[in-house]
Parts: C-alpha cells; structure tokens; sequence
C-alpha cells in the first residue's frame, strides 16, 4: 500500500511541477528573448566630457548624460553608450526607455570617496539600512519608478571597489549603511545582461518593489571574504527570471527577501512567481540560494530548474524567525548538482536579528510545501538541518531523488540529518533522511492563501 500511495503521490508532484512551470514562474523569462540594441537613438559618454582615465570622476557626465536622454522616452527611447576605458564615479540615476550599454573593455569603477555616494532615507519595508539604523548610501547606479529600462553590454564591467567599504563595515566605521552596485526600486520592465559585476561594497543587484525583472548571461564575482555580500537579491518584487549566470559571493549567492518584521509587515509587498534556471553558484560564508532571513512580505511561487553550487557553507537555506511574520511556500526545485557544500538543505526557523524593538513577537512565520528533487552532491558534510519552532513548525517538505555522497559516510560520527519541528514526506533519498521527513501523508496539494 505505501509504495502504490508513493507512486500516486510521484505522479503528482510531477504534474504540479509541470503546472509551476507552464502556468507560474515559468513565463517570466520571456522578457529576456527580446533585443536589448534596438533604441532609434545613442549617445556616448564622451559627448558629455566623460574622461575614461580612471582617476577623473565622471558623476557628473553620467547625471547629465541620462538628463539629456530624457528627452527621448516618447521617441523610441535612447541608449548611452560607454566605450572602452576606466569611468569612474560616484552614484547616478537612470531613467525610464534606456539603455546602458557597456563595450568590451569598459569599466564603470565606483568611487571609494563616501562624499561622492547621496545618502537617502531607509527602504519602507526595512524601516532601517540592512547594517546600521538610519540612511543608507544610494547605490552605484538606481532606478526609481522606471519603466523599460535595460543595463547591458559587449561582457562591460561594473567594479564596485569595495575593499574600502568592507574595511569601513569589519572596523564598524560605517556613517550609514553600505550601498549596492545597482538597485532598482519599484520599477518595471528591467533586463540585466552580458555584463560582469565585481566588487560590490553590499548587494550586487537589488530589485525591491519591482516587476518583471530579467538578469541573464551576467557575472557577479566578490572576494569569499567580503563581509555579507550577496550576488542577487529578488525583494518585493515578481515576475523575476534569473537565469543563464555565474555568482560568486562572500555571502549569498542569490537571496529572496521580502521585508524586515512589522515594516515588511506592514508593506505588504511579496516576492513571487521568481524562475531561477542554469546558474552557477558559490556562497563561501553562507547559501548558494537562500529564502529569508527578512521574508516578512512572504515568499512564493519560486521555481529553481537546474543549478551547480560549489564551495558554499550550504546549499539552500530557508530562514526565518519569530517576529517576522510572512511565509515562504510553494518552493519547487530540481536539477542541482553541489560540490563541497558543508550543509546541502537548511531550514531555520530561529535565524537573524530584529530591526528594533517594535516586531510583533507572535508574528510566527510559515514555512509549507517545500519540493526539494532530483539533486546530487559530492563531498557534502551534513544532509539537512530543518529546525522548525514549536509554535510554527515546518510542514508539506517533500524530498525526492536525491543523492548526497557525505564526506564522513559509514563513520560513527555520520550524522547527517538534524530535524526538529518538522513534517514532510520523502522518496529515494541518500542518506536516509530522520523520522519526521519519512511520512507518507499528502503533501502534495498547494498552501491555502493566507
């Protein structure tokens, strides 16, 4: 009777996987098919007096590049043009119909001086900066309440020089909160793509309060020591589709987030329907991918369709904690392959700090229908850590096909699940997992709204 339920319950899971797929996130990426060259009008860079010496600061030439171009949104659009050489400058704005177009060779350096960097009031969903209370620095380069907007290039690159703000963060010299390299906020219609990301002092791309969000074919590289630095980060924002990439972190490589306690709470803004597909992965301090810690907006509707994740502290994370509110649901993913990974699946419901005082400490989080299947590992050191809480616990986890060659297999001190707090359903999965992910109960319908 089990093994006939098991085979049932298989059918299902694949039929609702195909549904994500065909009728979720699996439409998001279609922005991407479309040209990113076509604007009826350019402009370079050196037309605006911009000097690619690498010492003369360009902020200015930007500003007034991007102003110009303005000009041109109910024409077609425009694009701005940077041609090799090194273009440094503190942070710009861009603008609704354009693109960035970076040539091989060209290289947006940011400036190392804090003065060159506008100071802006918090995100609302956050009610502080992610490092400190209070402002926070404007990133490198912003998007605010666009429409159509394109940052691309001939594989260009953007070089955040972030030692000196990884200094100011390690020493706890820090005015404000670090800055991003680009953010983009409540905006719509955004493609990322054929462009190489170094160096970011914080995040390296930041889309909050956006939709139908494109990042494809890029390179995001930081040092493994870099202190919290996370490659891409969907927050509040859907329709997102990230694909085709190579992410190399100090933190995270990718990370979810939809809010902090009652400020996220209080937006209301989730993130959801995301695809992330064909990507490669390091996260040497913390998660390859990782939903949360701040997912108090909520978090659903995720499908992740093939990832190589390597030399990360783990794999996939699911983190949250009391006071934070929100969900994470309706997760699906598949296709992975990971390479010395200390812990493959974590999921922890006590996990990050509280922006102030003010959070609701019976806004227990939900955690429901995570489908991990289909993976393998090699040189893993611990399968799976779930550690619910007793007033949210974890529940509808399904594993499937899975198969993980541990580091310390057949030793006695081989412990490589640890769960508590957790209910779920599994199949096919090596090393057996613990007792409360073995259940045969139906897991496979979808959450209920909340």
């Amino acid at each position: 009777m089990p093994v006939m339920f098991c085979q049932v319950a298989l059918v299902l899971l694949l039929a609702l996987s195909s549904l994500i797929e065909s009728d979720g996130a699996g439409n998001v990426c279609d922005l991407g098919r479309r040209r990113t060259n076509s604007r009826p009008h350019s402009v370079s860079i050196l037309e605006f007096g911009a000097v690619g010496d690498g010492k003369t600061l360009n902020t200015l030439a930007f500003q007034n590049a991007v102003f110009y171009l303005k000009s041109f949104a109910d024409k077609g659009g425009a694009q701005l043009y940077v041609p090799p050489g090194r273009w440094l400058t503190g942070s710009f704005n861009l603008t609704s119909h354009l693109t960035l177009f970076l040539e091989k060779d060209a290289v947006i350096l940011a400036s190392q001086d804090p003065s060159h960097w506008q100071v802006v009031d918090p995100l609302p969903s956050y009610g502080r900066g992610i490092d400190l209370p209070g402002k926070r620095y404007l990133s490198l380069i912003n998007g605010y309440m666009l429409h159509d907007v394109v940052v691309t290039g001939d594989n260009g690159t953007i070089d955040g020089q972030g030692l000196f703000w990884w200094d100011q963060f390690n020493s706890h010299s820090l005015k404000y909160s670090r800055p991003h390299l680009v953010e983009f906020v409540s905006s719509e219609n955004v493609i990322v793509s054929n462009l190489t990301f170094l160096n970011a002092p914080a995040y390296t791309i930041h889309s909050v309060y956006c939709s139908h969000v494109n990042i494809h074919r890029i390179t995001a590289n930081t040092s493994p020591e870099s202190p919290y630095t996370i490659g891409i980060v969907p927050d509040s924002s859907d329709n997102v589709c990230i694909q085709d990439s190579t992410i190399n972190m100090g933190y995270d490589a990718i990370s979810l987030k939809s809010g902090w306690d009652e400020y996220g709470i209080s937006y209301a803004r989730a993130t959801a329907n995301v695809q992330i597909r064909d990507v490669h992965l390091r996260a040497a301090s913390g998660s390859s991918i990782s939903f949360g810690s701040e997912m108090s907006g909520g978090i659903s509707d995720v499908v992740v369709l093939g990832a190589y994740m390597h030399n990360s502290l783990s794999g996939i994370a699911f983190r949250t904690t009391k006071g934070r509110g929100g969900y994470i649901k309706e997760i699906d993913v598949s296709n992975i392959h990971m390479v010395n990974v200390g812990t493959a699946f974590l999921a922890n419901g006590s996990f990050g700090t509280h922006p102030d005082s003010g959070f609701d400490e019976n806004a227990y989080p939900l955690v429901s229908h995570i489908r991990l299947h289909d993976i393998v590992g090699e040189n893993i050191s611990i399968a799976g850590v779930f550690f619910g809480t007793k007033e949210s616990p974890f529940t509808s986890v399904v594993l499937l096909n899975i198969s993980l060659s541990m580091t310390n297999s057949g030793s006695p001190d081989d412990d490589s699940w640890k769960c508590s707090y957790v209910e779920g359903s599994s199949e096919s999965v090596v090393p057996e997992p613990c007792s409360e992910l073995k259940g045969y109960e139906d897991y496979y319908g979808r959450a209920e709204a909340l």
